[in-house]
């Protein structure tokens, strides 16, 4: 098996297996989340707890389960909002032209100006925090990304013989960008939306720490490592395997996108 294609492959287990656990998180766990058993506060990793316990006596390891589930829900529902909304505005901008590109253009650039952090604290500011807020306020930040990156590929599309024929023998604008446009553009939005979700499982572990993502007592994996900071000399094991999981599964959905890209790019198909 050649680099690339072990790579992929390592790629795809860790996704897959970290989306696997998230969703079947309820069953697998040992112990309730939730539960609290200060005798046992602050264990290290022992056969009842594989992972050791937190502050409040509750099992890391299910914990972490838990929060890798409302992390990847955050971060996949913003994503996917961003693609829907962005990927909806680049195309339709690409294909009207005139003063609906330049308008939809214009506020994609206006949100692009923001730092992508400081956008996403401004909504949630807004808004209040929660679970849901953050999806929202990451999915704003990400969808000028999708519009500015998807409107430059669908413009050459939208000049192509099978979109012009379509267009001659009467098939609708909507018809024409979603079954002649969009499929075309498959491969980049599987890239993008790749690399996109490392970084917002990034972002959404960084707006937790904050306290301002999933709320306590439910777990998040930027919330446990936010509280296991304060206990890092007593014991650091709810910081250290929280901080493992993000960086396990930002890795493997960062590494998946380059592999992703690296296949499906013909330039860079020939390319060991």
């Amino acid at each position: 098996m050649r680099p690339r294609s072990l790579l992929l492959a390592l790629a795809l287990c860790l996704v897959s297996g970290a989306a696997a656990v998230a969703i079947l998180a309820p069953a697998i766990a040992p112990y309730d989340p939730l539960a609290q058993n200060i005798v046992t506060r602050l264990k290290g990793p022992s056969a009842a707890h594989w992972l050791g316990t937190d502050q409040f006596g509750r099992d890391v390891l299910s914990r972490i389960l838990f929060g890798l589930r409302a992390s990847l829900a955050v971060s996949a529902s913003a994503v996917l909002s961003a693609l829907a909304a962005g990927g909806a505005l680049g195309i339709a901008a690409a294909y009207y032209r005139g003063w609906t590109e330049r308008i939809a253009m214009r506020l994609m650039d206006i949100l692009f100006a923001f730092p992508v952090m400081l956008l996403a604290l401004g909504i949630i500011g807004v808004l209040g925090p929660g679970a849901a807020t953050t999806a929202i306020a990451i999915g704003i930040v990400y969808t000028p990304i999708f519009a500015r990156l998807l409107r430059g590929p669908a413009l050459v599309i939208a000049d192509s013989d099978y979109v012009v024929a379509a267009r001659t023998i009467g098939a609708s604008d909507l018809r024409i960008m979603a079954f002649h446009m969009l499929p075309n553009l498959a491969s980049l939005v599987l890239v993008q939306t790749s690399l996109l979700m490392s970084t917002a499982i990034l972002v959404e572990a960084s707006l937790s720490f904050l306290g301002l993502g999933t709320q306590p007592p439910f777990p998040s994996l930027g919330m446990m490592l936010s509280e296991g900071r304060n206990f890092l000399l007593l014991s650091p094991w709810s910081a250290i395997f929280s901080g493992l999981a993000i960086l396990v599964v930002a890795f493997g959905l960062n590494l998946l996108g380059d592999e992703l890209r690296d296949a499906l790019d013909p330039r860079l198909r020939g390319i060991e």
